[in-house]
């Protein structure tokens, strides 16, 4: 297994840190000795030449604790207001932390839409790759005093796969408050052991996983096992390990047992192919036939109008739309070409019939390969 592991991050540079709120918080709002412990390591792992970023959770907890809060907030505007009195405390001991190390530490806070549009999604690579090249920690969380359900990430394991994604990093360390992910529930089974390698993200792995979250967190194991399907499509190995054990960091980046390791895939998908499978969200559906199936799925083909044979939604040119076959099984996620009541026209004709239908033609595919990620 050691072997496997190690073979698997000797490569490594680019991380991912995510640290979790059941790491980061104590009886006493933020748990200051543990963030201590965590940044001396991170500081440690930068002088040896590794570049990190860190996605932290937190600030809600954090503003909870400063208000006198005990039992869970009831609404969105209290979070909100709970994630604004929090995050300038959690970066501020963030900031002080890494001080004593001489490494300077940088604010970004995201929703959903920043990533959802291309160009803000490039410039946030931008912005991370020069803040790395200046030798300056990111310190990344959701921007939970705007956000709300249409623009929220949902947890921060899900915001963390898209920064593996953005950054193009070599691996993510999920820290969360277990040993890793268990065969059973722990809660309800004194017999549960930590799976130390999943190869593969099956049926039973994902029904292994719990949906519980502890009082100050967002995401249970289940959301972690979701992010881990979206890193390892990336072709990034995902660790979920104890984030309050000492030392984990480097027992985890030295190929020590530690913790469940998730592999990549061995085909895994382009960066932007990424981006359009697991950050955009779909507008509308397009059904279609089995030959369009088979020439999408098993031989890498664009969507042709003649192969649709039916349209769901309202959506315009260059919306994310899912194809589905016959039977509604999702297929693949791609950027339309023409808007639904164009495709609506032309669904089931040939290419060469487009121009005569519309009065133009601006492509020969409904949705082209390099604009499409098919689901595996």
């Amino acid at each position: 297994m050691t072997n496997i592991r190690k073979s698997t991050l000797q490569h490594v540079k680019k991380v991912i840190i995510k640290i979790g709120s059941a790491v980061l918080t104590g009886e006493d709002g933020l748990d200051l000795q543990i963030i201590e412990q965590l940044v001396d390591e991170i500081a440690e792992l930068t002088k040896q030449g590794y570049q990190i970023v860190v996605v932290t959770s937190g600030a809600i907890a954090s503003g909870k604790h400063r208000m006198g809060i005990s039992g869970p907030l009831k609404s969105m505007p209290q979070k909100q207001a709970a994630a604004a009195i929090g995050q300038g405390r959690l970066m501020r001991v963030y900031s002080n932390a890494f001080g004593k190390h001489g490494i300077y530490t940088a604010q970004i806070l995201l929703t959903m839409s920043d990533l959802t549009d291309r160009k803000r999604f490039l410039n946030i690579r931008n912005t991370l790759s020069t803040l790395t090249e200046w030798g300056v920690i990111a310190v990344i969380n959701e921007n939970d005093t705007v956000a709300v359900d249409e623009i929220k990430f949902g947890d921060n394991d899900h915001l963390a796969a898209m920064i593996a994604n953005i950054t193009e990093a070599h691996l993510l360390i999920n820290l969360t408050s277990t040993e890793g992910l268990y065969d059973k529930n722990p809660a309800l089974s004194k017999n549960a052991k930590v799976i130390s390698l999943v190869t593969e993200i099956t049926e039973e792995i994902e029904e292994a996983a719990t949906a519980d979250t502890t009082s100050v967190g967002m995401g249970g194991m289940k959301s972690k096992v979701i992010a881990a399907r979206k890193v390892t499509a990336f072709g990034i190995p995902y660790i979920i390990a104890p984030g309050k054990e000492k030392g984990i960091l480097h027992a985890v980046i030295a190929g020590k047992d530690k913790g469940t390791l998730f592999l990549p895939m061995s085909e895994h998908l382009t960066s932007r192919k990424c981006w359009i499978a697991f950050t955009l969200r779909s507008r509308g559906k397009l059904i279609i036939d089995e030959g369009a199936r088979t020439a999408i799925c098993e031989h890498g083909k664009s969507l042709l109008p003649s192969g649709i044979i039916g349209v769901e939604g309202n959506f315009d040119v260059g919306d994310p739309v899912t194809c589905v076959d016959q039977n509604g099984l999702s297929l693949a996620k791609g950027l339309a070409n023409y808007g639904s009541q164009e495709i609506q026209k032309i669904m089931g004709l040939k290419s060469s019939k487009i121009e005569q239908v519309l009065g133009h033609k601006d492509y020969d595919e409904v949705i082209h390969r390099d604009n499409m990620a098919v689901e595996k």
